[in-house]
């Protein structure tokens, strides 16, 4: 049975991608062969990863995020400042944070975890933290060369600006060498029964 690899996720609009193309520039040295960026126009807010699937699943996750995405109206939510996780001494993942209606979002994001779980797929037992993930540190980055990068994401400010929440994607990951190509399988309304199919 063919698999393959998908996650439910909010896309982001062309101007964010761009400014967050900039924020990547600025952010960038030479000499960071330690550090892994995400490609911009690939950043997305990440709802659930749901791993390999079967191709013949797609039409009940889809369901499923319809019934999740049912009652709620669309959302604002502002894309600014700049994290790390775990810590700024041990950085291991850099962020851009998500404020603004995070209740209504964190309400979708625990609908679609109940939604899911009877097609099988376990909820998360980690808090759910929306983020954009701009960078990964690969393992052979040094514990200064960690340190230095939190320093200098913690120095940089960051405003990305308000984004309206009307829909949310089923999206497929291909790996390549190249890197992770994305591509939408099923895009749901917010508020309304009505899906885009892609």
């Amino acid at each position: 049975m063919e698999q393959i690899r998908s996650f439910i996720a909010i896309e982001l609009p062309s101007g964010l991608k761009q400014a967050l193309t900039q924020l990547e520039n600025q952010l960038k040295t030479d000499n960071q062969p330690w550090v892994k960026w995400v490609k911009p126009y690939s950043i997305h807010l990440t709802l659930k990863f749901l791993g390999n699937i079967a191709v013949d699943s797609t039409t009940a996750i889809t369901r499923a995020i319809e019934a999740s995405a049912r009652g709620i109206k669309p959302f604002r939510l502002t894309v600014r400042d700049l994290g790390v996780f775990p810590n700024l001494k041990r950085v291991q993942v850099a962020w851009v944070g998500i404020s603004g209606e995070v209740d209504e979002l964190t309400r979708l994001q625990k609908r679609l975890e109940s939604k899911l779980a009877p097609l099988g797929f376990t909820p998360e037992s980690r808090p759910f933290t929306p983020h954009l993930t701009l960078a990964r540190l690969r393992e052979r980055a040094s514990a200064n060369e960690r340190q230095g990068f939190g320093e200098l994401m913690a120095s940089t400010k960051f405003e990305g600006g308000d984004i309206e929440v009307k829909d949310i994607s089923l999206m497929k990951s291909q790996l390549t060498r190249a890197g992770a190509i994305y591509s939408r399988i099923s895009q749901v309304r917010l508020d309304r029964e009505q899906t885009v199919k892609s």
